[in-house]
């Protein structure tokens, strides 16, 4: 599958990183003798790094979604927590009003992002910011982001977009699509690195499906119909 693994290859280089200072104290401890405060220092950071990479490690699995095939829906790109649903009197992506719904991504969710709908990239726009909370609803406003549209292929005119925005911790956005790549509604199309929010921007003529307080699951969750 498109953009498989990528996230684990994230997870491997965050892991290795720390490794090479525990192994910097052993190589140290192996040449002094391996006086007791260094064999204390080297056990301590063995401890740390262990726990750090089943962190990362659980941080940045990336399960297959099973999308659902019905025409007419757009579904979650982020797996999280629904905490604002708005209509906007214009649209970052189109002219005109349009349905907000941001999700709020802690950091036990899953941070790999999927494509709502089908469709063809048709623009990544990045907007320097602020690394305010993602828990703050100003966060939206105010903090880096990624925009990415996407032309659907199933109603042609159509413009659905994604916004993919750092926290305090994600501070960085590793988008795995760029502008003319035709993706089907599911599939991968970045990763944050750690708590963050993800807002999907939809067409006037979509019901939204889910309410505040909704857990969603990316690529799966149906979040809006075709009315």
């Amino acid at each position: 599958m498109k953009h498989a693994g990528i996230a684990r290859r994230a997870a491997t280089k965050l892991i290795f990183l720390p490794l090479a200072a525990v192994l910097a104290v052993a190589v140290a401890g192996l040449l002094l003798g391996w006086p007791r405060w260094l064999a204390d220092v080297a056990a301590g950071l063995a401890i740390l790094w262990l726990l750090f990479s089943g962190f990362t490690l659980y941080f940045f699995r990336d399960p297959v979604a099973q999308t659902p095939p019905d025409p007419g829906l757009a579904v979650s790109p982020a797996h999280g927590t629904v905490d604002a649903i708005e209509v906007l009197k214009e649209s970052p992506c189109f002219a005109g009003p349009c349905h907000r719904v941001s999700i709020f991504l802690s950091v036990i969710n899953i941070h790999v992002q999927n494509a709502p709908v089908s469709g063809q990239i048709a623009g990544l726009l990045h907007a320097p910011g602020q690394f305010l909370s993602a828990l703050k609803a100003e966060s939206a406003l105010h903090n880096e982001n990624i925009l990415i549209q996407f032309a659907s292929s199933e109603t042609p005119g159509e413009t659905v977009g994604v916004r993919l925005i750092a926290g305090v911790l994600a501070r960085r956005i590793v988008p795995f699509v760029k502008e003319g790549d035709v993706l089907q509604r599911g599939e991968r199309i970045s990763l944050i690195q750690f708590g963050s929010r993800c807002d999907l921007y939809l067409p006037m003529n979509f019901n939204i499906k889910v309410k505040l307080g909704d857990k969603v699951v990316g690529g799966e969750t149906t979040m809006a119909a075709k009315s």
